[in-house]
């Protein structure tokens, strides 16, 4: 017995996964996309979908926090192994964005859906280290601000929301939104513009020599 509910249990998460799969893949090419179109694409039938997400915003909630924690691992990654809070700052917005960028219509649909309290409760984690970072800089005289580390991060956290929909409405090509991430927000910070674009395009010339 215990056998057979491990089973069901490993099928019912195995289903879970996949329509969360689906879903985000639907989402971010048809924004609209019903329960019924993600049931068919992900091959079950609508009452699976529903067994999992009682709601689309709820499946949409779920997809969030996915992102979410994607976005918290990115920025993590993006300062370890550097005690340079400029070279963090830009290496983390740098593989945050390739993260966001991913996400980008499902922010715009989570603001329709979860509501903006709710993403910025979500977010916390991350605007708490960005603000650590930032802290450490302008402790250090890196950057330069009148606003407090706590309240330039969340700055910052706008900022790249705005960018985001900069892209989606065709204002700012995806190719070059994370460079130009990067440089705004370290801009933003204090760093003079000419040093932070040689610093992002040297972080991004690097980047492309190890993804060959």
């Amino acid at each position: 017995m215990a056998d057979m509910t491990t089973g069901n249990t490993s099928r019912a998460d195995a289903n879970r996964r996949r329509i969360l799969d689906v879903a985000l893949a639907e989402l971010l090419r048809d924004p609209d996309a019903s329960m019924d179109q993600i049931a068919r694409a992900a091959g079950v039938v609508r009452r699976t979908v529903y067994g999992h997400f009682p709601s689309r915003e709820a499946l949409i909630s779920t997809l969030v926090d996915g992102a979410v924690e994607a976005v918290e691992a990115a920025f993590a990654a993006g300062r370890d192994g550097t005690d340079d809070p400029v070279q963090a700052l830009a290496r983390s917005t740098l593989v945050v964005w390739e993260v966001a960028d991913r996400y980008r219509i499902l922010v715009a649909l989570a603001q329709r859906s979860v509501t903006v309290q709710g993403i910025r409760e979500r977010l916390a984690p991350v605007r708490e280290s960005c603000a650590e970072v930032l802290r450490h800089g302008l402790d250090q005289g890196v950057f330069t601000s009148p606003l407090p580390p706590a309240a330039l991060a969340y700055v910052h956290e706008q900022m790249l929301f705005a960018l985001m929909e900069a892209v989606n409405d065709g204002l700012l090509r995806t190719e070059e939104a994370g460079r130009s991430a990067a440089v705004t927000i370290l801009t933003t910070a204090g760093v003079p513009a000419s040093l932070a674009t040689a610093l992002v395009t040297g972080l991004g010339e690097e980047s492309g020599t190890r993804k060959r």
